[in-house]
């Protein structure tokens, strides 16, 4: 039983999920500017960890041919047959159902359609659409880990702010980095499972170089939050982080066009780092 019960929680791809709350609670702080009522916080956080999780297991589904061929991702339970596929997505759309009522009725129905759309999204244009097709798949659909700024703003506020709009243009710029990073490294895996994913397709030096472009869009975009209220600490962390960030993509550019080891899981390790103490500034500068 507990084998059974760990295959379904990995199926929901847990460290993605800390990822999207990491983005979740400080929109909401900054959509209250403070803190936000805990039946609030409490009912959007977890029926955004339901939401993440409907849209994980069922792309576990979809993707299951190639997760088997791939060493990155050979581990998980739809690859290793630990759960039959009619199982595995009945319980993905039973935790989008889940997390659609408890977001309707704990917090608004706006931010029950923003989950929706996020799962929605991630599925059939994401994994069914561009994932095998393009290697812009992971620029267009990178945009369902966007939502949960959303629709955090949502749940305090009711409509769709342009801070979170913001944020919602941070995150989306910050994905191709981050993702295209780590594909560098297991290129090998995305080329063997047939994925086109741009470090596959494209010259390494043509996909740092790109890595540069949207390091500059994203710190850039991270400074437009200055004016709507982000606060001095908001400031100063986006700033420093930003210019942290830009050190590291530029490095990894430099050691590629010199031919060195491009060593790009530094870069990606400092993707996670630079988001999560970027959005911690966004809370604290609301609460001090």
């Amino acid at each position: 039983m507990r084998q059974r019960v760990g295959s379904y929680v990995a199926l929901t791809k847990p460290r993605i999920i800390e990822l999207l709350l990491v983005t979740t609670l400080p929109a909401m702080v900054l959509a209250a500017r403070g803190l936000p009522s805990l039946w609030t916080a409490c009912a959007t956080l977890v029926g955004g960890t339901l939401a993440a999780g409907s849209a994980n297991a069922i792309n576990c589904v979809a993707d299951r041919d190639i997760d088997a061929v791939m060493n990155r991702t050979k581990r998980r339970p739809m690859a290793r047959e630990q759960i039959s596929p009619a199982n595995a997505l009945r319980f993905g759309i039973a935790l989008g159902a889940a997390a659609t009522l408890l977001l309707g009725l704990g917090a608004n129905w706006l931010s029950a359609l923003l989950a929706d759309g996020a799962i929605l999204f991630y599925v059939f244009v994401y994994t069914l659409g561009l994932k095998r097709r393009t290697p812009s798949n992971i620029v267009i659909g990178g945009a369902a880990g966007c939502f949960p700024v959303l629709i955090g703003w949502s749940a305090v506020r009711g409509n769709v702010g342009w801070p979170a709009v913001v944020l919602f243009a941070v995150i989306f710029l910050w994905t191709p980095p981050h993702f295209w990073s780590l594909a560098m490294r297991f290129k090998d895996d995305y080329a063997a499972a047939g994925v086109p994913m741009l470090p596959v397709v494209a010259p390494e030096a043509s996909v740092t170089r790109q890595i540069v472009v949207y390091s500059w869009a994203m710190v850039a975009a991270s400074l437009v939050l200055i004016p709507f209220g982000a606060g001095i600490v908001y400031t100063i962390s986006a700033s420093v982080l930003g210019a942290v960030f830009l050190v590291e993509a530029h490095r990894l550019h430099h050691r590629v066009a010199r031919g060195e080891p491009a060593r790009p899981l530094v870069l990606f390790h400092a993707s996670i780092t630079y988001l999560g103490l970027l959005f911690a500034a966004v809370a604290v500068s609301q609460l001090v």
